[in-house]
């Protein structure tokens, strides 16, 4: 089969478009024929190693996983003897190492029927990054209606569906994003909308319930300033942050985990897992039409390095998808 394939780490240029052994599902697994796969940030952190303390995990010398994706949708060709819930021929979406390839073996237990209501493009936007939205608002800010959000990064993958869930949940939403994305962010139900190359939120005055970072650009003292005495930082990566350096947005993973030791405002470090429940209160939320992906662009996959190449470069709006 066709996939997506790195040895060494570098620029979109390492990566080739390759033929790798099919996988073969075992006992609990499912496989599946890709349909659509979305490009993260993390996808780009992972083809360059970056930043470098990453690659105690990523590999030190070279990639341990050489097919990079995370996200993908299709349809299932084969199920493991011991799996009860999913049948041969079933519309799914998921999330699974190695998903830049046109089949993929995944646990049962990370996947769910796709949205009946989206295209594959779609439902292949919203696992990682819509999970991270869901996880970070309902289940570490806990968010309660009248409460006033902020969300900084508004206009990117995971950004576009904060605002839409944080909307969803009765909060007063403002979005953080710069002036070619203001009215998307406004289109996805924001209240207010800043301007970072005009404003800045941290100085304006104005106080919130809820920070959500999803940029890692600001430090924590300058977010602080934006918050209630009894407001919640949340900090999730830095996906837009620039590569190429020792730590990357792990230094202020470090100094929030430091911070929330010593002040009286809540500073959570967003840790993110896929689950089956997450994946089916996704479903649900995007055919109640409460959850809408956006998509910026599509690439076939044999153009993945293009499409890193516009995610990494270009900071692209909400999501940016693989046709396969």
């Amino acid at each position: 089969m066709k996939a997506i394939v790195h040895d060494r780490y570098g620029p979109p240029d390492v990566l080739r478009y390759a033929d790798i052994d099919k996988p073969v599902p075992t006992a609990n697994e499912v496989l599946v024929r890709v349909r659509a796969a979305s490009v993260n940030a993390r996808d780009w952190h992972t083809m360059r190693g970056d930043p470098y303390l990453a690659r105690l995990a990523f590999g030190l010398r070279a990639p341990k996983v050489r097919t990079l994706g995370t996200d993908f949708a299709g349809v299932v060709e084969a199920v493991g003897g011991d799996v009860t819930r999913l049948r041969v021929g079933d519309e799914v979406y998921g999330e699974v190492r190695a998903a830049f390839a046109e089949y993929v073996s995944v646990r049962d237990d990370l996947v769910d029927r796709k949205p009946a209501n989206l295209t594959f493009e779609q439902a292949a936007a919203l696992p990682l990054a819509a999970n991270t939205a869901l996880m970070g608002l309902r289940d570490v800010a806990r968010v309660q209606p009248g409460q006033r959000v902020l969300i900084n990064g508004a206009s990117g993958g995971v950004g576009t569906f904060a605002v839409q869930l944080a909307k969803s949940y009765g909060a007063h939403v403002t979005g953080v994003c710069s002036t070619r994305n203001a009215e998307l962010v406004r289109s996805l139900g924001a209240d207010h909308v800043v301007d970072y190359t005009r404003d800045d939120f941290t100085r304006d005055g104005r106080r919130y319930d809820v920070v959500f970072d999803l940029v890692g650009n600001r430090s924590l003292g300058d977010l602080r300033r934006a918050f209630t005495p009894t407001g919640t930082l949340v900090l999730s990566g830095g996906g837009v942050s620039e590569g190429g350096s020792l730590v990357g947005p792990i230094g202020l993973v470090v100094k929030g985990r430091l911070l929330a030791r010593f002040v009286r405002h809540r500073v959570v470090i967003l840790d993110t897992a896929p689950s089956e429940a997450n994946l089916a209160t996704l479903r649900e939320l995007a055919e109640a039409g409460t959850l809408t992906p956006v998509i910026d662009r599509s690439h076939p996959l044999s153009e993945t390095a293009e499409a890193i190449r516009y995610v990494e470069q270009e900071h692209a709006r909400a999501k940016v998808v693989l046709t396969v």
